[in-house]
């Protein structure tokens, strides 16, 4: 069995998120979504609510397992037996940061590739800091966010 694994914050899941696992689903026969904890940015979902909400927003995709993880996560790859880690790529901005990371992947473990996905041009102007800055201001993102992420971002910000 071919196991992918697509690593973020996810705070919250946009339908961004979502395209890369429809489309990575098709690569692998299971594809484990792995939320980090994060240490180095400040979330506005507790580790436990953006799995939940990335959970709940799957809508019957199957073979898709949501966990939280802490640590690195080619420890985590290993764990769950993953050939690949799965990363969204959206502007040649992102470029260094993520070959930096697919190289110290590497390096941690030589078995493990890392794929880039492309969004779909409709999201790939998407990040999750502005999607929370445009609901804190009262503006519509129903879609380019799951209904469910809409709901909770407007009771954190008690709109």
């Amino acid at each position: 069995m071919r196991t992918g694994i697509f690593p973020g914050t996810f705070d919250p899941v946009t339908k961004g998120h979502l395209d890369i696992v429809i489309r990575a689903r098709k690569i692998f026969d299971r594809l484990v979504v792995a939320v980090a904890r994060s240490h180095h940015k400040e979330t506005l979902f507790t580790v436990e609510e953006r799995k939940d909400l990335f959970r709940r927003s799957l809508d019957g995709l199957d073979e898709i397992e949501v966990v939280t993880f802490d640590g690195l996560l080619v420890n985590l790859a290993r764990e769950y037996q993953a050939s690949a880690i799965v990363r969204g790529m959206r502007f040649v901005t992102d470029f260094e940061y993520e070959f930096q990371l697919a190289l110290m992947n590497r390096r941690l473990d030589s078995e493990i590739e890392t794929l880039f996905f492309i969004p779909s041009e409709k999201y790939s102007y998407l990040n999750s800091s502005v999607i929370k800055e445009v609901v804190r201001l009262g503006g519509d993102v129903a879609q380019l966010v799951p209904d469910i992420a809409v709901e909770a971002m407007k009771k954190k910000f008690q709109i």
